[in-house]
């Protein structure tokens, strides 16, 4: 259960149901954010090789300058489907960037987070309770990000470099505690607004009319219908040509820097 700044409790998918009228403003609309193309032609391979996947195996090496790369990524997990979902892309040779939950996800599927780790995905920061951060002073929103970031250090031995705030939501504040604890930002483009349904088909059909080259897909690994939509999904923008790549994959030659707040240009921008 996520709690609301009036300490009131409630579940998940009431607090993202309620974003919803928001999601797609926050994630579109940000004047200073930086596209994945703008990051990566702010920097030049030191060999000109193409960049190469944490782990390896579960992302070859590639070139998203060249080709049609898209980042697929999960809010808000692990969770008792998560298991499952990285079996589909251990089959499919598909790496994700998991955006973890640190109260009663992180802390209780400490061996799915490390498996996360293990299989080559990257492992970033979605805070420990949910709060939306612009509601919460600097030492709050240090907290609930620094908390995850510590307990996730703990299981996988390394802190994470990206975060993404609740609802997209982000400040000045944010930006600067962001930037304190070495986070960047990572918002997305693409959504299949999977707190609002289970239909399954109906995910999948709203992230393939979004998909496009940069994009970043925002799904969660929490509820029921959107782990079934993933390998319909996987399977079709491969088919379309498209490569599958880690947000760091994305940027690269670039990194992501503490504080930025990184989003791609949505479809039809």
């Amino acid at each position: 259960m996520f709690r609301t700044t009036s300490g009131r409790r409630r579940g998940p998918a009431l607090a993202l149901v309620a974003a919803a009228a928001l999601v797609a403003t926050l994630a579109g609309c940000s004047t200073d954010a930086v596209t994945p193309g703008e990051a990566r032609g702010k920097a030049e391979p030191a060999n000109g090789s193409a960049a190469q996947a944490k782990g390896g195996a579960a992302a070859p090496a590639v070139d998203c300058a060249k080709a049609k790369c898209i980042a697929l990524t999960f809010d808000a997990g692990p969770g008792k489907d998560t298991p499952h979902l990285l079996d589909v892309l251990k089959e499919k040779k598909v790496p994700a960037t998991f955006f973890l939950l640190g109260s009663k996800h992180v802390d209780r599927y400490p061996q799915v987070v490390k498996r996360i780790s293990d299989e080559g995905h990257e492992v970033a920061n979605h805070t420990w309770s949910h709060e939306i951060l612009t509601d919460l002073d600097a030492k709050e929103v240090r907290e609930e990000l620094s908390r995850t970031q510590d307990a996730i250090a703990k299981i996988t031995g390394r802190k994470p470099t990206l975060m993404r705030p609740p609802q997209g939501r982000t400040d000045d504040t944010v930006s600067d505690v962001s930037r304190e604890l070495g986070l960047a930002q990572v918002l997305w483009s693409i959504t299949a607004k999977d707190y609002s349904t289970e239909d399954t088909a109906l995910i999948q059909k709203r992230v393939l009319e979004q998909a496009h080259g940069d994009g970043i897909i925002l799904l969660h690994d929490i509820y029921k219908g959107t782990v079934p939509a993933v390998p319909g999904i996987i399977d079709e923008l491969k088919r379309q040509g498209y490569t599958f790549v880690t947000v760091p994959q994305l940027l690269a030659p670039g990194k992501a820097e503490p504080g930025v707040v990184y989003r791609p240009e949505k479809k039809g921008d």
